[in-house]
């Protein structure tokens, strides 16, 4: 690959990825844009400028964007349509982020004549497949540069050695190894390494930065309702919200119950088992929230095979082909679905938990008058029940006999 002449990277700021910068600009000799994103990390952003302008990027190839409406409307909304769950517990919190930074990092490149873009994940996780794979998808020609799969800072020593020879702010914690390492955004954070790496161990409750220990929540349940639109959330309690408001306000309530907490092992693309603690507050009432509404408005043939094609949607995501015709391809069949789940779900929240106890919607399949167990005034005859059990038992009766005619002859 030909040196690149400007690159634009993903960059938060920090350590790592200020290191990175200045890597750049020495290993490449290429001009540098910096693009940091704001998708509800709780993070004041300001500081990611005044730390590029410091090591020399220019102010225009500066780019801070708040793209938390997006991130919700058009990743996290889409993906909770499908009640998607990667390994049955996973919300993808981490996954559904990295297509949205990629797709700013290609249109960033195109706009300011970039050749290449560049960020930090290292050689052993996921997010480099996600990244460069949104990144291909976008724009075949990208050249993508992923420096902890090239340099020689292979230890914490290394790289704060290089910061001290570059002349780059190093942060007094950071001279200590970090206890953990963290990713947010607006709908979980993960926290992964150094205290967690050993399983068995139970994590302390220090790693929890969105919820309170449940054993600490309010002693009394609190309810909120949750009003859908064709399979996205539209209000809290009766108000209307921006999606990203919605979900500010709902990791608000969550996290004050202690909902949402996870600890995971799971299977990495690469290869590797890894153990993370994720906090979803918002995003886990707002899993059960929908799925109450589906159970009254989806058909049950619709609602299972949902749940059949759901594993298969969230691998994809968790491997990084959000930009794939696969992907689109579910898409299409889970929004479809989606037509008529319009209506209201209360939970209850109380001590770690988010239980659905009422669900109600104009669209709703759910017919009283046929599931009472008192007169039905006619709307079921129970007769019919027999033909439907004959019909469908004669294939089963058949197998029978001939098992006994030919276990007879043995």
């Amino acid at each position: 690959m030909s040196s690149p002449k400007k690159v634009v990277l993903a960059y938060s700021g920090g350590l790592d990825t200020s290191i990175i910068l200045k890597w750049l600009q020495t290993e490449y000799g290429c001009e540098v844009v910096t693009f940091t994103a704001d998708l509800g990390q709780g993070e004041e952003l300001e500081p990611a400028r005044r730390k590029a302008e410091l090591l020399g990027i220019n102010p225009e190839n500066i780019f801070i964007e708040d793209l938390r409406e997006e991130f919700v409307r058009d990743f996290v909304f889409p993906m909770f349509r499908a009640n998607a769950l990667y390994e049955g517990l996973y919300l993808l919190g981490t996954s559904i982020a990295r297509p949205l930074i990629s797709k700013r990092l290609v249109e960033i490149a195109a706009e300011t004549g970039a050749d290449a873009v560049a960020h930090g994940a290292t050689g052993k996780g996921n997010d480099q497949v996600r990244f460069e794979l949104s990144a291909y998808a976008l724009n075949p020609d990208i050249k993508v540069i992923a420096p902890w799969r090239e340099w020689d800072l292979t230890s914490r020593t290394k790289l704060l050695e290089f910061a001290e020879a570059n002349q780059i702010p190093i942060a007094k914690d950071k001279r200590g190894e970090a206890p953990f390492s963290v990713d947010a955004n607006l709908l979980h954070t993960s926290s992964e390494g150094k205290v967690l790496e050993n399983p068995a161990e139970e994590a302390p409750d220090y790693v929890y930065q969105r919820t309170v220990h449940p054993e600490d929540a309010p002693n009394e349940p609190e309810y909120v309702e949750i009003g859908f639109e064709q399979g996205d959330a539209v209000s809290v309690n009766g108000e209307r919200l921006s999606p990203a408001q919605l979900l500010t306000r709902l990791n608000e309530i969550g996290g004050k119950h202690g909902c949402g907490r996870l600890d995971l092992v799971e299977g990495r693309f690469v290869g590797m088992k890894s153990r993370g603690i994720y906090e979803t507050p918002g995003g886990t009432l707002l899993m059960e929230a929908h799925r109450g509404i589906e159970q009254i408005t989806l058909d049950r043939g619709a609602a299972h095979l949902k749940d059949e094609l759901m594993p298969r949607y969230a691998e994809l995501i968790y491997n990084g082909f959000w930009f794939s015709p696969e992907r689109e391809m579910l898409q299409a069949a889970i929004d479809l679905s989606q037509r008529y789940v319009t209506g209201t779900a209360r939970l209850k929240l109380y001590k770690g938990s988010a239980r659905c106890v009422g669900r109600w919607s104009d669209a709703s399949l759910y017919s009283e008058a046929h599931v009472t167990f008192e007169d039905d005034a006619g709307a079921y005859d129970q007769q019919d029940a027999s033909g439907f059990i004959k019909l469908n038992a004669l294939r089963l009766r058949l197998l029978g006999q001939r098992k006994r005619r030919l276990e007879g002859q043995g």
